[in-house]
């Protein structure tokens, strides 16, 4: 029989743990902070830096990973990846301000950093209207503009957020689909926008730089271009010239070639940073409402789709509202043309991510995800 007992306390409010305990009540806020433990990763170093910022560590019992060459001063920058508890990395950060190599602004960041409060958002609902006859779920069903206004208010009552409207299926091996032609499937659903005086926000998912003029001009107020601006030039032009919010989709690839065997040296590292380039150039341009969505199903297998999920916690630090587009889609394993079936399993892969606080999910069913959030809302 084993005589001791251990259970691992896992993302526990570890005050309220050191209360049950019968921890010194007057010293438990302050002791807290030695059992929170973060790893933060610090780019672009030099060596210098970098070796100042390993001995502020050791020196407190935290510890910081740099490049094998940093000490001998042999390369000119470095990552490095700094570990320790809440109270460790705060005297890291009181010590980096007293050093030189202007490493004051990287303790007066760590401090910001380990200092914001826990992250605590209310995950809002995009519900995806397709007027398309090649969509992968519901390709055709509401290419006809009575279907597709009576869908509409549909998503707006079951409470909807915002509503994207797509006239370009972008599902992998598609074909691109000519601006002429997206604008003419579009041109029904915008004038009973405008006609109706719906206010709910109208996102157009489009690549062209040429649709996302018309659709500013005619009752849209974002665009959702699942390029990430690379597709189209003078989409990010179009854009700022609008004053518009823009969502900027990671995508390794184009909808014909995307699903090709995508392969990445550091899967999370790369969307990140890619996705960071692409926010800072649009804010450059002049765009300031950006969603960074992480591109599910663009440009990657089943198990990247499933670790950028699980680490959907690590695009936050891009500052910027984070969506995830899960819905329907194929990496959950349905049947094509079972949606109850996709819908349940898309709620199941949802929860994780609200209770992660995601900002918004792109959904099919707006409905089912309400009922979700209105029973987490406690």
């Amino acid at each position: 029989m084993n005589e001791f007992l251990i259970k691992e306390i896992i993302n526990a409010d570890i005050e309220n743990e050191l209360k049950d305990i019968g921890f010194d009540e007057g010293y438990r806020f302050i002791a807290s902070d030695k059992f929170k433990y973060k790893n933060l990763k610090i780019y672009g170093l030099n060596s210098a830096q970098a070796n100042i910022i390993k001995q502020a560590a050791l020196s407190v019992g935290a510890d910081c990973a740099t490049h094998k060459s940093v000490i001998q001063g042999k390369i000119e920058k470095s990552n490095v990846i700094l570990g320790g508890s809440i109270s460790q990395l705060k005297k890291i950060a009181e010590n980096l301000r007293r050093q030189p190599f202007k490493l004051y602004l990287l303790g007066n960041r760590i401090e910001e950093h380990i200092n914001l409060k826990k992250r605590s958002v209310k995950t809002k609902l995009m519900g995806i209207l397709n007027v398309t006859p090649d969509s992968f779920s519901d390709g055709g069903k509401y290419i006809e503009p009575v279907t597709a206004q009576k869908h509409l208010i549909e998503l707006i009552q079951d409470g909807a957020d915002i509503i994207d409207i797509g006239a370009e299926s972008t599902k992998p091996y598609s074909e691109a689909v000519s601006a002429d032609e997206q604008i003419e499937r579009l041109k029904p659903i915008m004038n009973f926008i405008l006609k109706e005086n719906i206010n709910i926000p109208i996102s157009i998912d489009t690549r062209s730089s040429i649709v996302a003029d018309f659709v500013l001009n005619n009752g849209a107020s974002i665009i959702n271009d699942v390029s990430g601006l690379d597709y189209d030039t003078n989409m990010a032009k179009i854009i700022s010239k609008h004053n518009a919010g823009l969502i900027i989709q990671h995508s390794k690839g184009i909808p014909e070639n995307m699903q090709d065997n995508p392969t990445y040296n550091n899967l999370i590292e790369e969307i990140f940073l890619s996705l960071k380039n692409k926010i800072e150039y649009a804010r450059n341009i002049g765009i300031s409402d950006i969603i960074a969505d992480v591109g599910i199903g663009f440009g990657k297998t089943k198990k990247h789709n499933f670790e950028i999920l699980d680490r959907i916690e690590e695009f936050y630090a891009l500052n910027c509202p984070i969506m995830a587009g899960i819905s329907r889609k194929s990496m959950l394993g349905a049947k094509e043309d079972n949606n109850e079936l996709k819908d349940s399993l898309t709620l199941a892969v949802s929860y994780p991510l609200i209770r992660k606080n995601i900002d918004y999910l792109r959904v099919h069913n707006v409905k089912l995800h309400k009922s979700l959030l209105n029973c987490l809302n406690f």
